[in-house]
């Protein structure tokens, strides 16, 4: 697999399976995230691989929905999504989760998967320009929510 576009990393005073519980939960991770408002599963019974969630978005009072499907779901370790807006591949956002001694490091990192023409319309859509500065902003914000929602139970 290519390199993220954006890639960070945590270390949170945690054990992984919380932070793992905290990340798949998905209305907590819908309020973690910046531009996310809510995390819905439309298929399946569970966050697993190949279950559907739809994402609705919010950012500057433009408002998109995106539909994600899971590609990996393995307990403490890591958990990855593949993001479409209709018919286009938008993105794959992924966490990873490394235990240390009395915690953990969780990496938050995105692949921009959109092609070249839509990412001009994409940025007018959503009102943002510069998705990999926007999701740069993003990831330090939801890592900081996720450290402290962590740590803090």
């Amino acid at each position: 697999m290519i390199d993220p576009c954006v890639s960070e990393t945590v270390a949170i005073d945690a054990r992984p399976d919380v932070v793992y519980g905290l990340i798949t939960d998905l209305p907590t991770l819908a309020s973690l995230a910046e531009e996310a408002v809510a995390m819905r599963l439309c298929k399946g019974e569970a966050v697993a691989p190949g279950a559907v969630f739809t994402g609705n978005n919010e950012n500057s009072g433009r408002r998109w929905t995106t539909k994600c499907t899971v590609t990996d779901a393995d307990p403490g370790r890591r958990f990855a999504f593949d993001v479409r807006h209709t018919v286009f591949p938008i993105a794959r956002w992924q966490y990873d989760i490394v235990a240390t001694d009395g915690g953990c490091e969780v990496t938050e990192s995105t692949w921009d998967r959109r092609p070249g023409w839509f990412r001009k319309l994409a940025g007018k859509a959503t009102g943002v320009p510069d998705r990999v500065a926007a999701n740069t902003h993003h990831i330090q914000l939801t890592l900081q929510r996720l450290k402290q929602r962590a740590e803090t139970g």
